[in-house]
């Protein structure tokens, strides 16, 4: 069965749980990753809201 890139447990809107379910790594080191790409220049924002929108629930 293949992997679907899909929302998961919600803390704010399950997208860093998602991509870290998906990419088997742990939410909190994804959560951990935003949050390094919104201090470095800002992308991490619009690349969540972004995800946020097109990423479909479970």
């Amino acid at each position: 069965m293949a992997k679907r890139l899909v929302k998961g447990e919600k803390k704010l809107f399950g997208v860093c749980s998602g991509l870290a379910n998906y990419l088997d790594i742990d939410p909190t080191l994804m959560r951990a990753l935003f949050i390094i790409a919104v201090l470095m220049a800002g992308t991490g924002v619009l690349a969540y809201i972004v995800l946020a929108i097109i990423m479909p629930d479970k």
